[in-house]
């Protein structure tokens, strides 16, 4: 049974007021999909289930809801350029900028269940443990999310092998992982250098800046062009001057705020906060 028009329409109105995320027409697949175990454990039809949310929702409910559509796909070091740009040019630019080099901090947001700021630690500790580094900072790397239930797996650092064998190469998994039972857990030093907390992109940012570094991939996309420069704004009030903002392949900052300097590293692009 498909999913009805206001069903759909209520749900897709409470995803963009509480995640800013557009559902548009034809989305109504990923909402019976996303919805299905949350209603077959009540019983229910996708449809029943969303019909009786629409007259009786619980703050709970919208979480449960919410979280269940705005949970991404995400791998080890997803694309790939970014991860290079950040060992290639962003460290060797922000240690020249810095007369003592003795931390980094990172922001990691929409982090999902942990592969992305898990991927920098990696990338960094391999870096700056290179006998040929001359400095070795303190790395801070604070991941956010908006759903509880994702922040909550990433904490463990424990995988399955389905997702240990997407995208994380084996050499990082034999230096960074030990078997867990039918699982793989990383290495202590690893999960020590990353910090998890919820946070909505539509809020104030989170403490812990000013940031030398943010990672937010793949989600502009989703949100309109005034959102965007909202929280591309928000962004750069965290982001120290001459920090680094690393987005998804198809997401750009240019002709939503020209603000940013767009440094171009390879075959990808990275953003400069040009602010003094």
């Amino acid at each position: 049974m498909t999913i009805a028009q206001e069903n759909f329409a209520f749900v897709a109105d409470l995803v963009r007021t509480k995640s800013a995320i557009l559902l548009a027409p034809g989305k109504e697949y990923l909402v019976e999909s996303r919805l299905a175990p949350i209603a077959r454990a009540q019983g229910k039809t996708v449809d029943a289930y969303v019909s009786e949310k629409r007259t009786s929702l619980s703050p709970l409910d919208a979480e449960v809801i919410v979280e269940a559509l705005t949970t991404n796909e995400t791998s080890w070091f997803r694309d790939a350029q970014p991860f290079m740009a950040l060992t290639e040019h962003i460290i060797p630019e922000l240690k020249a900028q810095k007369p003592v080099f003795s931390n980094l901090k990172i922001w990691s947001a929409a982090c999902s269940t942990g592969q992305e700021p898990y991927s920098i630690a990696m990338t960094l500790k391999d870096l700056f443990e290179d006998p040929g580094s001359t400095s070795k900072p303190i790395i801070e790397i604070l991941a956010t999310d908006l759903s509880n239930e994702v922040l909550q797996r990433a904490q463990t650092g424990r995988y399955s092998q389905l997702e240990v064998n997407r995208g994380l190469p084996a050499s990082h998994l034999v230096r960074h992982f030990v078997r867990a039972g039918t699982e793989w857990e990383l290495d202590q030093s690893i999960r020590r250098m990353v910090r998890f907390s919820k946070h909505n992109l539509l809020d104030m940012p989170p403490i812990g800046g000013p940031f030398d570094i943010v990672f937010i991939r793949n989600v502009l996309i989703y949100f309109d062009v005034p959102t965007k420069r909202a929280v591309l704004s928000r962004i750069r009030s965290v982001l120290r001057p001459g920090g680094f903002l690393i987005l998804g392949a198809a997401e750009t900052t240019v002709g939503i705020d020209d603000t940013w300097r767009r440094v171009q590293v390879g075959r990808s692009s990275v953003y400069q906060n040009a602010g003094s």
